[in-house]
Parts: C-alpha cells; structure tokens; sequence
C-alpha cells in the first residue's frame, strides 16, 4: 500500500472513530456504486450520513475540505441515491466531509451539509 492510500486509510479510520465519539453508528465503510466511493455511510438518529473524508499532513496546498470538487460530489450523491434506494430509506439524509490534518498535531474538523 502507497504511502498515500495509508493516510487515507488512517484518516477514516479517525473518522468513524470520530463519528462513533459523537453518538453515530457506521453503517458501510468504501461503499461502491460504479466510479464512486463513500467512504463512510453514519446514521444517527433519524438522519442517514454520507462522509467524505479528507486527509493531508499539510495545508500548504489548500486546506483538505477544499479537494472535494463538484464532479466527485456528484458522484458521491449519485452513489447515496443508489444506496438509499437499496435500503428503502426515505427519511432525512446529510452529505459530510471530515478534514483531518496531521502536519503539527491532529486537526479534525467535521463540516455538517457541506453539500448537496
């Protein structure tokens, strides 16, 4: 595994046990719908979570929230689509990214609704 892939492993893997802190239960973890990926699906009360994660060791290229464009946000709702459509959900549902920054100490920052 590149060195790449293993911070991003490692950043889901504080992710969900960030989400598991605040009271979410995961449901799926790198669920797949054609070229999409969900890192982490979360349901807290009534409401089902879908969480992109973000991981850099540094901002110096932009802050890791700011790497999730348009087109991967599209793919991310379609894919949401598919998944509420296999489980027959038809409450409320949220789209999330989580930021985690390791550089000099650990920043994780958890922006609720941060698209559509």
């Amino acid at each position: 595994m590149n060195h790449q892939k293993q911070t991003g492993q490692k950043g889901e893997d504080m992710a969900v046990a960030f989400l598991e802190d605040d009271g979410y239960t995961i449901q799926e973890r790198n669920y797949r719908y054609k070229r999409a990926e969900i890192d982490i699906i979360a349901k807290k009360r009534n409401i089902l979570v879908f969480v992109e994660v973000k991981s850099r060791r540094s901002n110096v290229f932009g802050y890791p929230e700011s790497f999730v464009d348009e087109k991967q946000a599209d793919r991310i709702t379609e894919a949401a689509e598919e998944y509420m459509y296999q489980i027959k959900w038809q409450k409320n549902v949220r789209f999330d990214i989580i930021s985690i920054e390791t550089g000099s100490g650990l920043k994780i920052t958890h922006f609720k609704d941060a698209f559509h």
